[in-house]
């Protein structure tokens, strides 16, 4: 059987809401909760309409809050699997806000979700395969080989480095910390 491939248009999602002043935290800012909510709606809606399948929420790799949101404007973000493993993507989305009196519109989030795809029993399912159509989805697919590698170097030093050593114990001196304990 001759592989799936979709393009990155397949799973595009937008979706707009207004920022209300339930959504607001003690400053009067809209609370970033709110946005990382609506960022796991969004991740979830790509993924799944990509995939043709329920899909979940496997890591959060970033989340770049740029610039405040305000009460009373239009909040537009825009999701694209933008990396396909054979059960994971890796959705990328854009957050723009736009003050609906005057026009401006500013970026103010840049996230990447790893979503997993789940068939009816639970295990993780087969996704399509990637169809790159043009430089930005190339660029795009590079990132999240980028993250990856990234993150995968991130757990191997977690295994690998020794933070009772002396030398480790030594350098946190540098740091505006107090170690509260006699190492042994």
């Amino acid at each position: 059987m001759e592989p799936l491939f979709k393009p990155v248009s397949d799973s595009h999602v937008t979706i707009s809401e207004l920022m209300l002043p339930s959504h607001s935290n003690f400053s009067g800012k809209i609370h970033g909760g709110y946005i990382l909510s609506l960022l796991d709606q969004i991740a979830f809606a790509c993924a799944s309409k990509f995939s043709g399948y329920y899909c979940v929420t496997a890591s959060v790799d970033t989340v770049d809050f740029l610039n405040p949101i305000e009460i009373g404007e239009l909040v537009t973000m825009k999701a694209s699997v933008n990396y396909t493993g054979k059960s994971s993507m890796i959705i990328g989305i854009r957050v723009e806000s736009e003050n609906i009196r005057t026009g401006i519109v500013k970026h103010c989030n840049s996230s990447y979700f790893t979503m997993v795809a789940k068939d009816e029993n639970g295990k993780n399912a087969a996704v399509p395969g990637l169809l790159l159509r043009d430089f930005e989805e190339v660029r795009r697919f590079y990132r999240c080989l980028k993250q990856i590698a990234q993150r995968s170097e991130r757990q191997s030093h977690e295994e690998v480095f020794d933070y009772k050593s002396a030398a480790s114990l030594e350098n946190l001196k540098k740091y505006n910390i107090k170690v509260g304990f006699q190492p042994t």
